[in-house]
């Protein structure tokens, strides 16, 4: 089980639309969460002139969530974290917060940083829950193995820290089940969609691999019309599912699939045949 923890949230403008500096206990790294129009206020912070790996965040034309991951060295200028965020970023349209990791103790040298942006890249690649703006697959670089556990145990507590300060990129939508109170797997047939998916934390799943229904009713909501276009690029030509996507309730997540105006309680099924309503 994982054990409980201590974060320690430093409101550096004295409210949380602000920049925050956030801090775990028994853990050398330190992170920085900054909004655009603050960065000059950065400017006198010298441990953002230190080596690290940031995160850019922002959305795409049609809304979708975008994060681009990239790494800082010092330069020999003495500027770091900073410097590199505030220079162009020809990958992601637009970016409106930045989150800065590095160390306490400036223990971060170029192999560090390459290893821990790699990881993070593909970290949030494999979660699905972010558009990753990277170009290329940054190189992991060589280290050693007691290196290489040092920086795991790091990763541990930045992804910890990433979640607290509102960004689950490394978090699938969906995690496997991990406890025999877990919520069960769902199912749902109309026309030709035929669904599975799952309730969450965070509203409702619908699972990677499900069919959605080609055609859609005439009094199809005008949201499921709307989840269709911005999911465009989530299925297939076949009309599979390609990836997680998350709803905010189990009848939008049904809409979806069906393309009608559905109720989720009643049609989203467990393998016995109860319903999600029976089930709650």
């Amino acid at each position: 089980m994982p054990r409980s923890k201590t974060i320690k949230l430093f409101l550096m403008d004295g409210e949380p639309s602000g920049r925050i500096k956030c801090s775990l206990a028994n853990w050398t790294g330190i992170a920085y969460k900054v909004p655009r129009t603050a960065l000059d206020k950065c400017k006198d912070l010298d441990i953002l002139k230190q080596s690290g790996v940031y995160f850019l965040f922002g959305t795409d034309k049609s809304d979708n969530a975008v994060v681009y991951i990239g790494q800082a060295g010092v330069r020999k200028n003495g500027k770091g974290l900073l410097l590199r965020i505030q220079e162009p970023h020809t990958s992601i349209d637009y970016w409106t917060e930045a989150i800065m990791f590095t160390t306490t103790n400036n223990s971060f040298g170029p192999t560090e940083i390459s290893y821990l942006e790699n990881r993070f890249c593909n970290m949030a690649v494999q979660a699905g829950r972010y558009s990753v703006k990277n170009g290329n697959d940054p190189n992991p670089g060589n280290i050693t193995e007691e290196t290489e556990s040092e920086l795991e145990e790091f990763i541990d507590y930045a992804k910890i820290v990433m979640g607290t300060l509102g960004h689950r990129v490394f978090e699938p939508f969906a995690p496997a089940p991990e406890a025999e109170n877990d919520e069960p797997v769902l199912y749902l047939e109309y026309g030709k969609g035929k669904a599975s998916g799952k309730r969450t934390s965070e509203g409702f799943v619908v699972f990677k691999g499900s069919a959605i229904n080609p055609t859609v009713t005439k009094s199809c909501p005008e949201r499921a019309i709307k989840d269709r276009n911005k999911y465009a690029d989530k299925i297939d030509k076949n009309g599979i599912l390609i990836s997680d996507v998350l709803f905010s309730s189990p009848s939008s997540a049904a809409g979806f699939v069906g393309g009608a105006s559905l109720s989720g309680n009643a049609l989203w099924k467990d393998s016995n045949g109860k319903t999600l309503k029976e089930l709650l």
